[in-house]
């Protein structure tokens, strides 16, 4: 269980402030047993007042040296420079749990330069508000109970899949950056209705909630979308209309290569993994 458990966030940005705020809220963790870590002193000052109690600090070694679960949240570019500085301060038995694009479990372990179990995770930036989907793959070191334990965290903000490491680069193509596919469609669907003549507070309200809407209403009911979709289009309709339109114009491709651009920038990342 998490409670049992001291917690260092190294790099607590959108990602490692919104698992402070879950684990904080959802598990039975007191304020002293998470440590967390950012570059500025104003960050570092938010995250003390947001969260009272924890032990925020710019000193990596500091934040991870005793604690039995490391999450690195640090932007890949960075993570090289970050493992050199904590390398030698984090337990041989902590688990590490990543959040960093393109980088695998086997490239972290070489560059701690030891066989730590490693679990990746690719979360997405609605867990900001407990609405997050996060994929997660455990490395050649970690079993059911650290995969348990990662599962416990991510839960917190949101829904969790467990999937094979070698299809981590596609989720980072789908849910990973999806949620900026999605917030162009509402802008797209805004300046729609803008363009017909509604005022754009109303236009974005109604976009936004169309959306929102939409996916709770195929989560919940757990129909296809294309069954939810013939639902809506009545023949000689105006969504058929519409639908007949977007699919003339390749939305639908437009997406899929969209996907496909993301997981091949993912991979491509690996390129930036940090050598042991």
């Amino acid at each position: 269980m998490l409670s049992t458990h001291s917690i260092a966030v190294v790099g607590a940005g959108n990602i490692g402030r919104a698992l402070i705020g879950g684990m904080l809220t959802a598990h039975e963790l007191e304020t002293s047993q998470v440590r967390a870590t950012r570059r500025s002193p104003g960050a570092l000052q938010d995250l003390a007042t947001a969260f009272p109690g924890i032990q925020a600090g710019h000193d990596n070694r500091q934040a991870v040296h005793g604690a039995s679960i490391v999450v690195l949240a640090v932007k890949p570019q960075n993570a090289a420079a970050v493992i050199e500085e904590i390398r030698d301060a984090v337990d041989d038995d902590a688990l590490v749990i990543s959040v960093l694009a393109g980088l695998t479990t086997e490239g972290i372990a070489a560059a701690f330069g030891r066989d730590l179990p490693i679990v990746r995770a690719m979360p997405n930036t609605p867990m900001i508000v407990d609405l997050g989907a996060t994929a997660l793959a455990a490395g050649s070191k970690a079993d059911e109970a650290h995969l348990g334990l990662a599962r416990q965290l991510f839960e917190a903000v949101g829904k969790v899949e467990i999937v094979p490491e070698y299809l981590m680069d596609a989720v980072t193509g789908l849910s990973g950056s999806g949620p900026a596919y999605v917030y162009m469609f509402i802008e797209a669907l805004t300046d729609g209705g803008v363009k017909q003549g509604i005022p754009r507070p109303q236009a974005f309200r109604l976009a936004a909630q169309t959306v929102y809407g939409a996916a709770k209403l195929v989560i919940e009911s757990g129909k296809h979308p294309a069954i939810l979709r013939d639902e809506v289009t009545t023949p000689g309709g105006t969504a058929i209309a519409a639908v007949a339109d977007l699919e003339a114009h390749g939305l639908r491709t437009m997406l899929i290569n969209a996907v496909a651009t993301a997981t091949k920038r993912s991979s491509e990342l690996r390129e930036l993994a940090p050598r042991g």
